[in-house]
């Protein structure tokens, strides 16, 4: 048996190894590699393409400071951590509801929450553009309202379509931790004449507080590195850290650079996933 625990996962190990670690360390070694003279790479260890995060060189070759890379950083993590809370307020009502209703209407309303998934992210993030283009309806309700100018291409744009694009991902995990509620733990906060508001915030969410968690860290991960809606809904004038690495590998092509930059995004990634299992095994250690 014990021979069989090891062997019985090597497959597993390989590829993980093949699919995972190589590729990691292939991204790793280009990223201090240098920039080759007609793009891509070559073999040679420097630190410039981490260097030039921080800093860019003048016409007199020193290097100053340069802050335009950090601004995209700091956007990037502003839009992921917008999209969470959006996403967490929005889903917890909205599962509830579903938690709360008869078996076969709760399949029904699950059934409606996976099925964007059933179509190309493409095709809804151009669903949008379309909505809130000029024309559109929200386009259309925007000018009548006295708006001015176009709702696209802004920060707000990219906001409404990761939102769309990632809440159910928050949803779900929300659902499935509100239906292993006790109904007897909501009657006993009735039964004590507490508010819904009082019963939602001192008994639905402590209780539900991990899907949340389970739920944040589905939507924040993916919404770092995000691609389609700052180039479509916003329209490539805000860069996010996921079109500035398609970027580097692509027109501009400077591999290293982009590979740099692809390590600090997923060092962030790492950075939430640690202090989320920091804070589950303080919360297992208390109990």
């Amino acid at each position: 048996m014990r021979g069989f625990r090891f062997w019985g996962l090597v497959p597993a190990w390989g590829l993980m190894v093949a699919t995972l670690m190589v590729p990691l360390v292939i991204v790793a070694l280009v990223s201090v590699a240098e920039r080759g003279a007609y793009g891509g790479f070559a073999w040679a260890f420097t630190l410039e393409p981490y260097k030039e995060i921080l800093f860019s060189e003048d016409w007199d070759g020193n290097l100053v400071f340069d802050p335009k890379y950090l601004a995209i950083i700091g956007r990037t993590l502003a839009l992921a951590a917008a999209t969470t809370a959006i996403c967490m307020a929005l889903a917890l009502p909205v599962a509830y509801v579903i938690a709360t209703r008869t078996p076969r209407m709760k399949a029904a309303l699950i059934y409606l929450v996976t099925l964007p998934f059933w179509v190309s992210m493409i095709v809804r993030v151009y669903a949008w553009l379309i909505i809130l283009g000029n024309d559109g309806v929200v386009g259309r309700a925007w000018a009548a309202l006295g708006g001015e100018g176009t709702l696209l291409f802004t920060s707000g744009a990219m906001l409404v379509g990761m939102v769309y694009s990632y809440i159910p991902l928050m949803v779900l995990p929300v659902f499935a931790a509100i239906e292993k509620l006790d109904p007897a733990l909501l009657e006993a906060g009735a039964d004590l004449y507490a508010s819904r508001w009082t019963t939602a915030r001192r008994v639905i969410l402590p209780l539900t507080w991990p899907g949340l968690a389970a739920g944040a860290i589905l939507v924040f991960v993916p919404a770092l590195g995000t691609v389609l809606e700052p180039m479509l809904l916003g329209g490539g004038k805000q860069m996010m850290m996921g079109t500035l690495i398609q970027s580097q590998f692509g027109g501009a092509r400077n591999w290293p650079f982009g590979a740099a930059v692809a390590l600090v995004l997923m060092a962030m990634v790492v950075l939430v996933l640690i202090a989320n299992a920091r804070r589950a095994m303080r919360k297992e250690a208390r109990a």
